[in-house]
């Protein structure tokens, strides 16, 4: 199943995120061998666990120019 979460860094940057969720932790490790990211815990991660919360995120903001075998195209990167 694929959502989308908000998430905002203490600066104030904040970007839209898609979620990937799996049903069991074999079926999520075989999704981060293939495309590494970052692992979303939805209890920990959302504004008190509220299922429309946003993502808080700490330390500094970075953005994600390449992921596993996907890249954004240098046009897009300034």
């Amino acid at each position: 199943m694929k959502r989308l979460v908000q998430a905002i860094w203490p600066d104030g940057q904040y970007e839209d995120w898609r979620l990937y969720c799996f049903a069991d932790e074999a079926s999520a490790q075989a999704f981060l061998d293939h495309f590494p990211g970052v692992v979303f815990d939805p209890k920990r991660d959302r504004e008190n666990g509220k299922a429309h919360g946003v993502w808080r995120r700490t330390g500094k903001y970075k953005r994600i120019l390449d992921l596993g075998p996907l890249s954004v195209p240098e046009i897009l990167r300034n």
